[in-house]
């Protein structure tokens, strides 16, 4: 490799969106588009197939399931020990 990536001639530049629920993993990768003067115009259509899979520092983050009515008090708890404050008005869209 003689030169860096970031100089290469042939590099794309993309930005890659990745979402995880309990039912599964969604990623796609969005190639940016700049004009001829180097400054970005916008986002073109992603052109690489579905992923079935991800791996990676960023994936399966979530836990395998959902956390129990219990589970959710208990971290309440300790967080109001450690002196964090939830809002009144916050509820998750989470909640069953």
């Amino acid at each position: 490799m003689t030169e860096a990536p970031s100089e290469a001639f042939d590099r794309q530049e993309v930005i890659v969106l990745l979402g995880e629920s309990h039912g599964g993993q969604k990623q796609k990768f969005l190639p940016i588009i700049r004009s001829g003067n180097g400054k970005f115009f916008g986002l073109g259509e992603s052109n690489t197939p579905s992923l079935d899979q991800m791996e990676g520092r960023f994936a399966q983050i979530l836990p395998p399931k959902a956390a129990t009515a219990e589970n959710r008090a208990l971290a309440q708890v300790m967080l109001k020990v450690k002196g964090v404050t939830v809002p009144q008005s916050f509820r998750s869209r989470f909640d069953r």
